[in-house]
This record gives C-alpha cells, structure tokens and sequence, in this order.
C-alpha cells in the first residue's frame, strides 16, 4: 500500500467511494487511513482521537461496507454524548449510507417518541444519545438484539456527562455473540481507557493527533487580562477585530450564555446562544444560524457545545475561562482545523492569572499576558454594527449559501 492509500486502497466499495467523490472527499484523512482497514475486517478497534480529525468518517466509511442490505435491523447502533452531535454524524454519513441501500436515522430528546421510534425500527443504523435510547428501549419500539457493530463516539465525554451506568446497561443489551465494538475517544486513559477494555474484544489501538493535553499547533494563542468588569467591552473588543470570521463564546452557564447575548446586542453584535435550557428546536436554529453564517457569534455553555463541528470558526473566546486543560483543548480545538489558522482568547481577571500561566505550562503554551486596552466602561459604547463577513467564494445577503460550504469532515 502506498504511504498516501486511497480509499479504495483501504478495501472502502466503489460505491462508498463514489460517493465520497460526489462530496469532494477523495482522501482519507490520517485518523481514516489508520482505521478503515482494521474495521473492515471486523476488528473491535480503540481510537485516540481529537474532535474535527475526520473520526466521523473513519468509523462511518467501513461501518456501511460491513451492513448488508437485507440484515436485520437495527444492525449498527452508534452512540454519542450530544443531540447536536447524533444530528452531524447522521448528516454526515446518509449520503455514503444511501449508496449502499442502507437507511439511518436519530434517536434523541426533544422530538416525538412514537414517530422516532418507527423510524429507527425500520433502520440499519441507529445514532443514538443514551437516555433518549434507553427510553425507546423501553417502549419496545425496537431491540438491540441484532446490532453487528457498536460504536461509541466521544466515550470519553459520555462517560464524563454520567452516562456511563446507561453505556453499560445498552453494552448489555447487544448481545451478539461475535458484536463488533468500536470505541472513539480524546482519550484512552483512567475511566474511558478502562471502560474500552471492558466494552471490547482484542481490540487494535490506533493513536491521530498531538498528545494528550498539548495545544493544537495551528492555533494562535491569547490570554487577555481585564478586569470583571470589563470583560464585556474586552469582548467587544476582540468580536470588532479585522479578519474575524465564525466566533465561538464559551461561558459556565445557561443564564450567563443569555445575558451575553443580550449585552452584545446592546453593544451593535448579533449573536445566538446554546445551551441546555434551549429547547431542541431553539438550538437547531441557532446552530443552523451559525453555520449559514446568518449570525457569526455563537454563545454556547461546554455540554451544549460538545459535538458542533462547523467549518469556517476563526476564532474561539472563553468569556469565562476553562476549569482545566482538557476543556480548554475541547472548546479552542473547534478552531485550526484541517490545517487552517485559528485563534483562540481567554479572558481573565487578575486573581487568575496564577491558574492560567499554570493551564498554559500544561499545554505547552507560552505564558505571555496581554492586557485588553479596555479600561473604563465608557469603552463598552455601542459598536457600530460590523457587516457579516462571508467566505471569499461569495454569496448572496442572506448569509453562506448552503451549496458553497465546504463539505465537513470529522
């Protein structure tokens, strides 16, 4: 095989191929080359690997060459932390599952139980949150009893939501005698590392990305002092910078992500926020408003946040800084994907900068302070309202065509 193999190197059909082409996909990523071919021959597979490396794909391209057209369904059961995220994968692989005859579909909270509940019945692949599976288990509205391959996506968030009781309880119900087990995580150590031993059989081991806890080396950056008060004009500040493009806000709280969007409307910048009090139709919309470059500031808390995958984020902000090194690699690591520059901000007070400069030691990254030039609440004026800026491929008034997105990649 070449140092460089194709898809079709890999053992993937022409028909996945094919339909890969149709979406300008015509070579795998690093984490897709690695994998493809142990899943294809029905290896149970471990994966250490970030958000945004094009895991989606590497578990998806083999999975709908390992279903059969006329199994039983459900056959392949995936599941993942975050609705936001069962909603991408689906997206994201009906196109390849579609040139295999095969159907898809999503079991998560906030819809109709009844209708959901038909749908996956009558599908090969299920992409699934926990809770909501466990409640149409329980209805009966299907069985797991004939699931060929399992795949756990972002185990080791799952596992840090409290999942994990759930995650057993389904493991269990698969039981068929030779499952195949699939396990994805941005880690393999302590609790997710031991969780994959026990859900798998002989499984290979595959490593893509920086280590651990190290900063993504296409990111720029940035540890803005202000004082607490002022952090609304130093965001200000940074969201009127030239060049900005998407811009993700990190902040603790439900009631913190909404006040921020209020307090930037008075400040002349339209932004959305995310969270979990959102019902599940408020958040579609916000996040389709994101990535339709219809409003290009999505304010969001880090579980509403856990499985966005939009292309075309400059810049990450944390209004409200990370409690440690492991979230702060999860929210900046939405930017600089795919080889692209992005920049990431945090926004401190001064009694933080001890535990910042240490957060920065961690990761690797240099422990420069810059100060925000905002230094009196007359600089939170209102903004004169910056145009949405759009890709240089163009588009009409209403935002980012649709039809010009590059296709995602995960």
């Amino acid at each position: 095989m070449s140092e460089d193999p194709s898809f079709s190197d890999l053992g993937t059909s022409r028909a996945v191929v094919n339909a890969l082409a149709e979406q300008g996909i015509d070579k795998p990523f690093a984490i897709q080359a690695k994998v493809i071919a142990d899943v294809l021959a029905g290896r149970d597979v471990l994966a250490r690997s970030p958000t945004g490396s094009g895991k989606t794909l590497a578990f998806g391209v083999p999975l709908v060459d390992r279903i059969a057209a006329d199994a039983a369904r459900p056959a392949a059961l995936i599941l993942a932390p975050t609705r936001e995220l069962a909603i991408q994968i689906v997206d994201e692989l009906r196109p390849i599952a579609r040139a295999r005859a095969l159907r898809i579909s999503s079991v998560y909270g906030g819809v109709g139980l009844v209708k959901q509940g038909k749908e996956a019945a009558t599908s090969h692949i299920i992409v699934a949150t926990p809770g909501r599976l466990e409640d149409q288990l329980s209805r009966r509205a299907f069985t797991l009893d004939h699931v060929q391959v399992l795949i756990l996506d972002e185990a080791d968030r799952m596992l840090d939501m409290g999942f994990k009781p759930a995650v057993d309880r389904i493991v269990g119900l698969c039981r068929r005698p030779r499952r195949q087990t699939l396990f994805f995580s941005a880690t393999l150590d302590g609790a997710a590392g031991q969780a994959a031993r026990t859900y798998t059989s002989r499984p290979v081991e595959h490593e893509h990305g920086p280590e651990q806890r190290r900063a993504n080396a296409q990111i720029e950056h940035r540890f803005v002092e202000t004082a607490h008060e002022h952090r609304v004009s130093a965001l200000v500040e940074q969201l009127n910078a030239p060049k900005r493009e998407l811009t993700l806000v990190f902040v603790r709280t439900k009631r913190g992500a909404d006040r921020l969007v209020t307090r930037l409307a008075g400040n002349g910048i339209k932004a959305v926020a995310m969270h979990g009090d959102k019902s599940q139709r408020q958040r579609e919309r916000a996040l389709s408003q994101f990535e339709n470059w219809e409003v290009d500031v999505l304010v969001a808390t880090d579980v509403a946040a856990r499985g966005i995958d939009v292309s075309g984020i400059s810049h990450v902000i944390n209004f409200d800084p990370p409690e440690d090194s492991d979230t702060y690699v999860h929210r900046v690591g939405r930017t600089g994907r795919a080889g692209a520059q992005g920049i990431g901000i945090t926004l401190l007070s001064p009694d933080q900068r001890h535990d910042i400069v240490r957060l920065a030691g961690d990761l690797g990254i240099p422990h420069q302070l810059g100060g925000s030039s905002v230094a009196a609440p007359a600089a939170s004026k209102p903004a004169t309202s910056r145009p949405r800026r759009r890709p240089a491929e163009g588009g009409s008034g209403s935002g980012r065509p649709r039809a010009n997105r590059p296709a995602r990649r995960r």
